[in-house]
């Protein structure tokens, strides 16, 4: 590996290191398997940087990696995870001054969201995440190898199915 693939990293790194824990978390049940899951998707990254070929940007080159190593992760862990039963994770919300009962409603509504994401099949799930992150249709279309169009048509189903899922969770159903 070449000095300027270990600078293109850590640049990424710096500025999209967020989304690498937003895709971890997406396809983990708890706060453990979401940190071991970011680890895996960077040990992936590294190992595969070598490969890069700059068609892409560097950043939609990381969000497969990311998407990829998550999918597979998840499909690995699969028959444990049937048997454990999802922990909600509910993390501290830092607010300076804020409304404590606000801050509570807007960790209660994310964990709803997230349990919401993991409920989609994994396409739609990876498209949220991009969507979540602002990447543009462009963007999303070059991670996810579909056309600008096929994001919007798949975007707007998914965001139908995550209204649908998140309205029954409030409902109690």
């Amino acid at each position: 590996m070449n000095d300027a693939q270990k600078s293109l990293f850590l640049n990424w790194l710096d500025e999209h290191g967020a989304a690498v824990m937003q895709v971890a978390r997406a396809y983990t049940l708890n706060a453990e398997e979401t940190q071991d899951l970011a680890q895996e998707i960077l040990l992936q990254a590294w190992k595969s940087l070598p490969n890069f070929e700059q068609k892409s940007s560097a950043a939609t080159w990381f969000y497969r990696v990311a998407l990829q190593t998550a999918m597979n992760w998840q499909r690995k862990e699969k028959p444990r995870r049937i048997i454990q039963k999802p922990l909600l994770e509910v993390h501290t919300v830092v607010t300076e001054g804020g409304n404590s009962a606000e801050a509570a409603q807007q960790r209660d509504t994310v964990e709803q969201l997230y349990r919401a994401i993991r409920q989609l099949p994994q396409a739609d799930a990876a498209l949220v995440l991009l969507y979540l992150d602002e990447l543009s249709y462009r963007e999303m279309a070059d991670v996810l190898g579909i056309s600008e169009s096929n994001v919007g048509v798949k975007l707007n189903r998914a965001k139908q199915r995550l209204n649908e899922l998140m309205k029954g969770e409030a409902d109690g159903s």
